[in-house]
């Protein structure tokens, strides 16, 4: 019987559940990515050094092959390509239009917008302009809209902030836009979920802790959420509503909530895809015993079933920086909840984006372990 073929899109450290877990089932690996970086290379099957923004090319290779599917997990930039060559050859994906719409916050809000789902009032801008001024009420938040990883985003106190965060974001940005959007103060959380046919299953809500402002980069994610009922509720409507209004059919989904005044819920934004920082490839399953890599792996074969879970516990990340170097010494000892750890640079260091962070721990206990 021949072996299923899967095409994934990206090769670095953020695909390599992906491809070991396709491994695992018996699915012959292809991925597609720069060769910087490409730590999958010597995980697959197949490695072509291709741009994952490529699209005409790996959609060339991917006909010659004959793959079965095609996927990514926690990686933005590859979902255009991914939903692109899935039309082009009848796989299963989100279309090609919803990728440019889950992958741009521009065209995102504008979707929100049209369907009047909650979400933060926004400009989009291509430069800076003393107009913006009479638009806004500070603070605001600055990114680019099409970048991930905190990456170019800045809180905005003044008048007088605004150029630099905005040139800044510009300067992130893969097409030069940036968006500015109202501030909203409270909680974030996010909603992980898997879609078949435009029916959404809601697998976590995650709690979020970030270095908040100016650069607010994750530093912790917890599940399950500690909010209540009442307010899960909220959370889940306006999660199936967000991507609705984007038309995702297929696959994970990484909606990320703000919860403001009167526990008002806001969407910041959606991924068509997994939750990267080991909340989709790890804590997931962790949580809730649902295997979330196998998951996104069936849809992509056209192989998907209804979720069960057979699991209730807690599960979470620490990242280690100098903002969180307090908890240090639990990366050195053996704690009863440890699942994975590990220090990547013992310099540590204030960061301004994911890339940044200097270590992680994940863990799964009965109950939430309380760190220093």
């Amino acid at each position: 019987m021949l072996k299923p073929k899967l095409a994934i899109i990206g090769a670095s450290y953020l695909q390599l559940p992906l491809v070991k877990k396709a491994k695992d089932m018996g699915i012959e690996t292809h991925c597609f990515a720069w060769e910087e970086g490409a730590v999958c290379k010597k995980y697959c099957d197949h490695f072509y050094p291709v741009s994952v923004l490529d699209k005409e090319i790996i959609l060339q290779y991917c006909r010659d092959i004959k793959i079965n599917g095609i996927t990514t997990i926690a990686t933005d930039i590859a979902v255009p390509t991914i939903s692109y060559v899935a039309e082009k050859l009848n796989l299963i994906s989100n279309s090609y239009q919803t990728a440019l719409w889950a992958t741009n916050k521009g065209l995102m809000r504008g979707c929100f917008h049209n369907e009047d789902v909650s979400s933060p009032k926004f400009l989009i801008v291509e430069k800076h302009e003393e107009k913006f001024l009479e638009e806004l009420d500070f603070p605001v938040i600055v990114k680019p809209v099409d970048r991930s990883g905190s990456r170019g985003i800045n809180k905005v106190y003044n008048p007088e902030m605004l150029e630099s965060a905005v040139n800044m974001a510009l300067e992130e940005s893969l097409s030069s836009t940036a968006i500015i959007e109202e501030y909203i103060v409270g909680d974030e959380v996010s909603v992980e979920s898997i879609s078949w046919q435009g029916e959404h299953y809601i697998l976590a809500v995650t709690d979020k802790v970030t270095t908040g402002p100016p650069h607010f980069v994750e530093l912790e994610h917890h599940q399950p959420s500690g909010k209540n009922k009442e307010i899960l509720e909220d959370i889940v409507a306006l999660t199936n509503q967000a991507l609705n209004s984007l038309k995702v059919e297929y696959g994970a989904g990484h909606t990320e909530i703000k919860i403001g005044k009167n526990n008002k819920a806001y969407v910041v934004e959606v991924g068509a895809r997994m939750g990267g920082d080991f909340i989709g490839s790890h804590l997931v399953e962790l949580s809730t015993g649902y295997d979330f890599l196998e998951a996104v792996i069936f849809v992509a074969l056209n192989k998907f079933t209804v979720p069960h879970f057979n699991k209730r516990t807690f599960s979470g990340v620490y990242f280690l920086c100098k903002e969180s170097e307090k908890i240090k010494p639990y990366f050195i000892l053996k704690n009863n909840f440890d699942v994975q750890k590990e220090i990547q640079n013992e310099e540590l260091k204030y960061v301004t984006n994911s890339n940044d962070r200097s270590g992680y721990l994940i863990y799964c206990a009965e109950n939430k372990p309380k760190l220093l």
